[in-house]
């Protein structure tokens, strides 16, 4: 009842062509590649791996290319993964499973169209730092097609189902990749040609602004990915009314909100503008985070506090969170707010609890646990109290762990503290 034809249009991905296709190999009844000028081996280990390869000559144009991936394929379902996306083994069954029954029952035989879910964003250490939402899985309809140069979306959809527990895995958006594939100077490149022939669409707009805040990220991984062009453009698409995709709007708030978290001067336009975020995206949890934050960074830790614990608890008894896209994918994030506002409080136990959380996470997070140690030193825990705390996270019998804590208790003034865990250190490997 499911034929599921996997297509995708690569150029030069050696690298992700494996993964790409291995997927969907036991369940795809054909794997369509359509290379649009490969210049590495990518076609030759397409069709080694069993793919039906087709060419198709660049245009500038990625909804064409996909359109023409879409004619070659012959199955009732399609699965339009790009090459450095995939699915994980579980939720490949899961999707296969889905789609039969659909296929089985007649209420949705006939009428579901697009599965919509997760596209989960990895970074360089395959951690989630975003989760946005996608129609990739769809019916192998003629209505359906791609429209769009660049930034290209189905359109005559029909029905579409949101499936929550099937997630598309996205790498496309770690440094290492764009580096190797030079994507962003293509996309910024296409999109000033395309805002050249339409300069009144603000989608274009924000689209080129995206990129350009994606640019500035990668050329200072330190920076907060600020861009004087992007300044202009994102600031555009707030004041427009446009009728656009609601992720893009989000996308020009939130990076004036982080431009400004960290520039104290910007802190009350901070507030406004997550206020002003909140009135478009009623119930945003990320704009919640972000507003408990600059609220944490004014001094003003009481109100923080009681906005994040209010936080904490939606996302620990809600499974729908909307729009929301970061503390969703990182619920850390939250828990780091709360422990900086319970320091500037002064609620130790709270401190204690929360650092302790975000450590068991991962331990080596310096930026937490030096603080933590100023914290317990500060309201006068002794030397034998902190060890017995961090005892809880750390393993005291490796000097790895050892000089972690010590290196961390060097950073916060602990000068003593951290000598005499040096020195532990130091014996055990002799």
């Amino acid at each position: 009842m499911v034929k599921l034809s996997q297509c995708m249009i690569v150029k030069n991905e050696e690298k992700n062509i494996e993964k790409a296709l291995g997927w969907a190999k036991t369940i795809a009844y054909e794997q369509i590649v359509v290379d649009t000028g490969s210049t590495d081996g990518t076609v030759e280990l397409a069709e080694k791996l069993g793919a039906k390869v087709y060419h198709f000559k660049w245009i500038n144009d990625f909804g064409a290319a996909k359109n023409y991936a879409i004619e070659q394929a012959t199955g009732n379902w399609i699965a339009f993964l790009d090459a450095d996306e995939y699915f994980s083994p579980e939720d490949t069954n899961k999707l296969i499973t889905k789609l039969i029954d659909i296929e089985e029952n007649p209420d949705t035989q006939g009428n579901t169209t697009v599965l919509r879910m997760p596209w989960v964003q990895l970074n360089d250490q395959g951690e989630i730092f975003a989760i946005y939402k996608q129609s990739r899985i769809f019916r192998n309809m003629k209505e359906i097609r791609y429209k769009g140069k660049i930034h290209e979306a189905l359109t005559g959809r029909g029905d579409i189902v949101f499936v929550d527990d099937i997630s598309i895995m996205h790498t496309g958006y770690a440094s290492n990749a764009f580096e190797e594939t030079s994507k962003l100077e293509r996309n910024i490149e296409l999109l000033r040609v395309e805002l050249k022939e339409n300069p009144n669409d603000i989608g274009i707009k924000a689209y080129l602004a995206d990129s350009l805040n994606n640019k500035a990220r990668l050329d200072d991984p330190n920076g907060n990915g600020a861009d004087p062009e992007a300044d202009v453009l994102f600031a555009e698409v707030i004041s427009s009314n446009a009728d656009i995709s609601r992720v893009l709007i989000k996308k020009a708030y939130v990076y004036f909100i982080v431009k400004y978290l960290n520039d104290p001067e910007k802190h009350p336009e901070c507030e406004s503008l997550c206020d002003k975020a909140l009135e478009v995206f009623a119930g945003d949890l990320d704009f919640q985070f972000f507003k408990a934050s600059v609220l944490n960074k004014k001094g003003e830790h009481n109100r923080a506090w009681v906005m994040l614990k209010d936080l904490e608890a939606i996302l620990n008894n809600n499974s729908d969170h909307g729009d929301t896209v970061y503390v969703t994918a990182n619920p850390s994030l939250v828990l780091e707010q709360i422990l900086n506002a319970a320091q500037g409080q002064g609620d130790i136990e709270s401190v204690i609890e929360y650092a302790t959380r975000v450590l068991l996470s991962d331990k080596t997070r310096q930026s937490i646990l030096s603080p933590f140690i100023f914290t317990l030193i500060k309201h006068g825990a002794s030397e034998e109290d902190i060890i017995e705390l961090l005892n809880n996270i750390y393993n005291l019998g490796d000097p790895n762990d050892l000089m972690l804590i010590a290196r961390a208790a060097k950073g916060c003034g602990a000068e003593e503290f951290a000598r005499m865990l040096m020195i532990i250190a130091g014996e055990m490997l002799n």
